[in-house]
Parts: C-alpha cells; structure tokens; sequence
C-alpha cells in the first residue's frame, strides 16, 4: 500500500506494480472464486478474473437469460457453471453480484454456505451500510470485503481487453482470517482495477448513489434536457441544439478532460468560450450546490435506499420501468442523438 497526494489530501492506494498480478495469483491459488449474478458486474469481472488465470466459476439460475449469456461467453455447466447454490457450496471466496433487490432476496440462501473462514465479496455498498432494511448481515467468522469499479462491468471488461484499467474502491468491513487485505487487494487487481484507492462501505454507497443521481447520470440527464429545450425553444434545429448540447461534449470536450484535466481545457479553448466558462461555471454550482446537498442528505438518511428496495420489490417494476425508459428513449433530444451517431464516421 503506498501514499499518494490527491489535492494535497494523503490517501492509501495500491497499484499494480507494488502489487503485481503474479502475488495475486499466489495469494488465491487456493481459492474457487464464485461469481453469484450474470448482470451489470458479472460478466466483466469474471472473464477478467478467468483471463487473468483465477479459479473462477459462475453461479446463475439455469434457463434464465443470464445463464443463456454466460453459455454463450464460454462458461460450461457443470465445470465452471453451476446453478446458484452449488457455486456457493464449492466456492471460497463469493462474489455476490447480484442487484441490490436480488441480494436481498437471495441472502437467505448465500447465508447458508457462508462457512468459516470464507469470504464475501460485494462492487457496492448497498447491502452492508444498510443492513437494517436489507437484513443482510454476514455471520462473525468470515471476511466481508468490497471492490467497487469506478464504472460499468462492460467499460471495466473493455479496458481491460485493450490492456488497461478501470479505478477502483476497495473496503474490508470484516477481517475474521487475517487475510481480509491480501484477498480484497488480489482480487482487485484481478478483475482489471488500474489502481485501488481505500474506502468503507459506508462512503462508497454514499458517493455512489450520490454520483448515479447527480453528475453521473441524473444530474446531467437534466442539464442536458434543460439546455436542449432552450436552444429548441430559440429556433435551433434539433441537430444543432443536439451537437451543441451532447455530441461536442462528449465527442471532442471530455477526453480531452479526462486526459488532461478541466483546467488545461480552459486554458486551451477560444478566449470568448474561455471567458464564458469562468464567468458561469460558479453560477451553476451555486444554483445546484443546494440540490446536492439534498440529494446527499438523503442518501445518508436512508431514504433512497428504501425507495430503491421498495420500488424494485414491486410485481410490475420491470412494467414502469420500461416506460420510464421509452420516455427517455423517445424524447426528441435522444431520437435526434441516434440520427447523430448514426452520422458519425467510422458507422459508416
């Protein structure tokens, strides 16, 4: 583990190089990892961890489209694909990938095979730091360890194939072996971490759900949204408010930002875009810093974690959802984005 400097803030990391995938595989030559969901993380972190030469098997529900998805990435029934239980039964290590809805459905049973000495292995925060509206609460000999990447499984499982990384959390919330450290550190470097940055439970769901909500996704759904109807309400075409809107940003603007930082974007822009930006930028934190702080409170009242278990808890979710969905999907600003990329030049 080394110190690093992130704004003058010391914090604890580890790397791939003090901490090399041939330690990995020596720490956990011994262990049958499990993987128990086929969804977002699942497959990722799975064929990263078989790639990289791990003892992985895959736990599904047989006949579920998920187990029809890991047929089809190679997993095998009955050598490295078992139905739910069996995987936990020979696994020692379990990686419980299921959503937040599914985990707790699904404890009751995992419960079960959580035998001494073995470990459980969550990318999200959720069903620990609140335990006491998703009953799960692991038994006091087994280690409780987190790995959470900073990004999809599909991102995680890109980079990695094109020799890269994607950042990651790792916590250990429970340390019953002695190896809690060694295993949560191997099994990050494992599914293709770049780098691992140390965090609790409690903080990597707080900013998780904080960052779904807010820049991540619904916070800038919205501005997006916003800006988009004002160009449309001025006169612009959909194809110019679009490109102004989404397509420079994410097209040309943000890996320019990703690589060299929003401060060297507003050095090497246009004078009259350099002058725009200073003088708005703190307009809109003011106007959305409130909002935030809302959301944030929330988050650690508990209260979007109970909206989350009871709407997804629901018969006819999948119903609502899709039609939350289709109303994003159809809207003009996202019709008008498939026309956009559809242009593109390397679709062509």
């Amino acid at each position: 583990m080394a110190k690093m400097n992130f704004g003058g803030v010391t914090e604890n990391v580890v790397t791939r190089q003090e901490y090399p995938l041939s330690k990995a595989l020596e720490t956990l030559k011994d262990d049958t990892i499990a993987i128990i969901g086929y969804g977002v993380q699942g497959p990722g972190q799975s064929l990263n961890l078989r790639d990289n030469g791990f003892n992985v098997i895959v736990g599904q529900r047989k006949g579920s489209k998920s187990w029809d998805k890991a047929v089809a990435d190679g997993w095998v029934e009955g050598k490295d694909l078992f139905e739910i239980e069996e995987a936990c039964r020979r696994a020692t290590i379990i990686e419980y990938l299921l959503s937040d809805a599914g985990q707790i459905a699904m404890w009751p049973t995992i419960k079960k095979h959580l035998t001494a000495g073995k470990a459980l292995y969550f990318s999200h925060g959720f069903g620990i730091t609140y335990s006491d509206r998703t009953g799960i609460v692991p038994p006091a000999d087994i280690d409780v360890i987190m790995v959470a990447p900073k990004g999809s499984g599909t991102s995680l499982r890109r980079l990695f194939v094109e020799g890269r990384g994607l950042n990651s959390s790792y916590a250990i919330a429970q340390d019953a072996t002695g190896k809690a450290y060694d295993r949560v550190v191997s099994l990050g470097i494992g599914v293709g971490s770049g780098y691992l940055f140390e965090t609790d439970f409690r903080r990597e769901v707080y900013s998780d759900l904080t960052g779904e909500r807010g820049t991540l996704m619904g916070a800038i759904q919205g501005i997006f949204a916003a800006q988009y109807q004002v160009l449309r309400d001025h006169g612009h075409t959909p194809s110019e408010a679009f490109n102004e809107t989404v397509e420079e940003l994410t097209q040309s603007l943000m890996p320019l930002v990703a690589e060299n930082g929003m401060d060297w974007m507003y050095a090497n822009c246009s004078t009259t875009a350099q002058r725009g930006a200073l003088d708005w930028w703190k307009r809109f934190r003011d106007a959305t810093l409130p909002v935030f702080n809302e959301l944030y409170d929330k988050v650690a009242a508990g209260e979007e974690a109970q909206r989350s278990i009871d709407s997804n808890s629901k018969a006819d979710y999948r119903t609502g959802l899709e039609a939350e969905l289709e109303e994003l999907r159809e809207s003009e600003m996202w019709r008008t984005g498939e026309t956009v990329r559809s242009l593109r030049p390397e679709r062509r």
